[in-house]
C-alpha cells in the first residue's frame, strides 16, 4: 500500500482507526479452541467485523511468537487474510 493510497482510506471511511491484533491464546472463544488454528480463525472474525470501520491492522509479533511455528503460521494466514487495500503494521518491540 502507498502513502497515497492510506491517505485515501482515511478519507473514504473518515476515521483514523487502528486495530491490534494481540491474540491471546488464553482469551480466545472457547468455540474456536477445537478448530485447527483458533488463532486465526479469531483474527478473521476481528477482521471481518471491522474491515469497513478500519484504516489499519497491527498484529502484536509477541503473541505470535510465543506459539513457536503455528504461531507464525497463524500471522502469515492473518496477514494474507487482511485486505490488501488496509495498511498493516507489524507491532514488533
Amino acid at each position: 500500500m502507498t502513502r497515497e493510497e492510506l491517505i485515501d482510506q482515511i478519507k473514504e471511511k473518515r476515521t483514523f482507526l487502528c486495530v491490534g491484533l494481540d491474540t491471546d491464546l488464553q482469551k480466545i472463544p472457547k468455540h474456536l479452541l477445537d478448530c485447527d488454528d483458533p488463532v486465526f480463525e479469531f483474527n478473521k472474525v476481528i477482521i471481518d467485523a471491522t474491515k469497513d470501520l478500519c484504516v489499519a491492522y497491527k498484529p502484536n509479533i509477541a503473541f505470535y511468537e510465543m506459539l513457536g511455528p503455528k504461531g507464525w503460521e497463524s500471522l502469515k494466514k492473518t496477514i494474507e487474510y487482511i485486505p490488501s487495500n488496509i495498511f498493516t503494521i507489524a507491532d514488533a518491540k
